[in-house]
């Protein structure tokens, strides 16, 4: 190719993937004749598909945790044919600074990480464990000699009304009715995940108000079992839900959230997709916190606790209460919900 081109290497979650968005935006606004090329995992690859700055999405070939250094340099030459003038490598890890370097592209930009000088030549240095997200990618395209900006734009992607309406269509969600979205699960552990009861009891709350409206619960295969529990917790609200977890891709989760007036969500990636289509969200917080990786939205509204041993960033509750979400309780989230339903 006679272009130049930016790759940027995505990830590794479905949140971070949404938070780094403003970098792509910066990159755009200084060379806006650069196409810019996502490497992602596969898992990631649709956030990418959805930001407006991504000219071609690149899915990883590579196993999870794996080095396979013959594959990686294999792969290199493959993008050594693209024409890249600068990489952006937001993993922390060596294996993915490897790439750029074997590729040959001359500039390589990220953070130190693991003992990276020389693969990277472009190294910042984060000294704050705690800080915010989108300002700590978004950094990376300035000198490593400037702070972190301060003012960045939110996140922002984009589904077509076309698809939104296929996959409510696919779904069984009707576009005339008011439309929930509930995310129960949590990849990092269920230290994360507000209790089902509870989230059973905001969906009669919901219904109690509006008996027309649906709630749909969305999430991975492995979090079907606690939609299954929130359903079961929700009593006759239950006829108007909707379970599928497990049902959907994250392309068309992220259709369905298109459509929803509201979602209510743990602090997990659909929560951050919710963010990125300013949609009305309630973020619920527990184990984590909400001003390192906060939701985004004009309407966003997080509740947390933030009890004596939070945030202890666990899986599971090293204390066996779990109080930090079991104290949360509906009404909180309700007053929070209600207004952005009417």
């Amino acid at each position: 190719m006679s272009q130049l081109r930016t790759l940027v290497i995505s990830p590794n979650w479905i949140g971070d993937a949404v938070m780094a968005q403003p970098l792509l935006a910066l990159l755009k606004a200084r060379h806006p004749e650069r196409p810019i090329d996502v490497l992602a995992p596969p898992a990631v690859a649709p956030v990418w598909r959805a930001v407006a700055e991504v000219d071609t999405v690149l899915e990883t070939p590579f196993r999870h945790k794996a080095l396979q250094l013959k594959e990686r340099w294999r792969y290199a030459r493959l993008l050594r044919a693209r024409g890249y003038a600068d990489a952006y490598v937001l993993p922390n890890t060596i294996k993915y600074a490897l790439i750029p370097w074997l590729a040959g592209i001359r500039r390589r930009v990220g953070y130190k990480g693991e003992m990276r000088y020389g693969l990277l030549n472009v190294v910042h240095h984060d000294d704050k464990p705690a800080r915010p997200m989108m300002p700590f990618y978004a950094a990376l395209a300035q000198p490593p000699s400037l702070p972190a900006p301060r003012d960045v734009t939110r996140p922002s992607l984009a589904v077509p009304e076309e698809r939104v309406r296929e996959t409510c269509a696919r779904h069984g969600i009707d576009i005339a009715r008011k439309l929930v979205v509930y995310a129960p699960g949590a990849e990092f552990g269920r230290a994360k995940r507000w209790p089902p009861r509870h989230f059973g009891e905001l969906a009669r709350k919901i219904v109690a108000d509006d008996p027309q409206a649906q709630i749909a619960l969305l999430g991975s295969p492995k979090d079907r079992e606690t939609c299954d529990e929130v359903v079961a917790a929700a009593g006759e609200a239950a006829s108007n839900m909707l379970n599928l977890a497990g049902a959907t891709k994250l392309d068309e989760a992220a259709a369905l959230i298109a459509q929803a007036d509201a979602v209510v969500t743990n602090d997990s990636g659909l929560m951050h997709i919710a963010s990125g289509l300013n949609k009305p969200l309630v973020a619920l917080y527990g184990p984590t916190d909400p001003r390192h990786t906060p939701p985004s939205s004009e309407f966003a509204r997080w509740i947390w606790l933030h009890i004596e041993c939070a945030p202890c960033q666990q899986r599971e509750c090293p204390l066996g209460h779990h109080n930090c979400m079991e104290k949360l309780g509906a009404d909180m989230a309700w007053q929070e919900l209600r207004p952005m339903l009417k």
